[in-house]
């Protein structure tokens, strides 16, 4: 189930590393995160974090060492950091199959209908700045808030918006530090080559602006519900900024066929 009524400021409160352990605010989720991870974990993937514990609306993890955040970014510039990304969130995604959440878990994010197509566990944020990178190789995938159940094609076509980016010239330079414009569709067909089979047949730009679309409707939600930082970004204008992305995606599809 999406959030109703968290804590207000949790995004804002900060986020603790000392003796490689995380401390990180904890939301009503947090519990089916934690499962989530140890599942993994228990089949023997060490790419997401550990979970320590929850402590009142604290939880702690084990840290996965290397860059992330605003560090990450220039990790997939690469052809090497791009392809690692893609295999990274395939592996997850197969090991991930067969967890069955606890009675009474509560999702950040609501569940994707899957259309015919089987559905996996999906993360809902797969950015350069959510992996853990050591050079270009991607070795762990964090900050699961937003765990929820979808077809594949919802973390790849989430994934594809940052890693390509789908985003006008200016922003590919600026934003995400591209030393030169990059070749979009030569992105797109590293990524899903490195991903592997099991996608249907889709048309990239339409999936990525109707993914686009639901995160916008989602942090609507969020925000409508007071949760920060989602409430602020609402308030500044972000619907609207975000529209002006989604027409870009339609308006330059051709850019985008692999």
């Amino acid at each position: 189930m999406a959030p109703t009524d968290d804590a207000v400021s949790r995004a804002l409160r900060p986020v603790d590393l000392e003796g490689g352990v995380v401390t990180r605010p904890a939301s009503a989720w947090t519990p089916t995160v934690h499962a989530f991870l140890r599942h993994l974990h228990d089949q023997g993937l060490t790419c997401v974090p550990e979970p320590l514990g929850i402590a009142g609306d604290v939880e702690t993890l084990r840290e996965i060492e290397g860059e992330s955040g605003g560090d990450g970014w220039r990790h997939q510039h690469s052809e090497a950091g791009l392809r690692s990304a893609a295999r990274l969130l395939r592996a997850i995604h197969d090991a991930a199959a067969g967890w069955e959440p606890p009675a009474g878990a509560v999702f950040g994010a609501p569940h994707v209908a899957s259309s015919g197509e089987p559905a996996v566990w999906c993360h809902g944020d797969v950015g350069p700045w959510n992996m853990v990178w050591r050079g270009d190789e991607a070795v762990g995938l964090i900050d699961w808030d937003f765990l929820h159940r979808g077809p594949r094609l919802d973390d790849v076509a989430y994934a594809l918006q940052w890693f390509t980016p789908t985003r006008d010239d200016e922003m590919a330079l600026t934003w995400h530090h591209f030393p030169e414009v990059p070749d979009r569709a030569a992105r797109i067909r590293g990524f899903l080559d490195a991903y592997g089979g099991g996608l249907p047949d889709f048309d990239v730009a339409e999936t990525v602006a109707t993914r686009m679309e639901a995160t916008m409707a989602l942090e609507l939600s969020l925000a409508e519900a007071g949760v920060e930082p989602q409430r602020t970004w609402v308030a500044d204008g972000s619907q609207e900024w975000a529209a002006g992305e989604v027409r870009w995606v339609r308006d330059h599809a051709h850019l985008l066929q692999p």
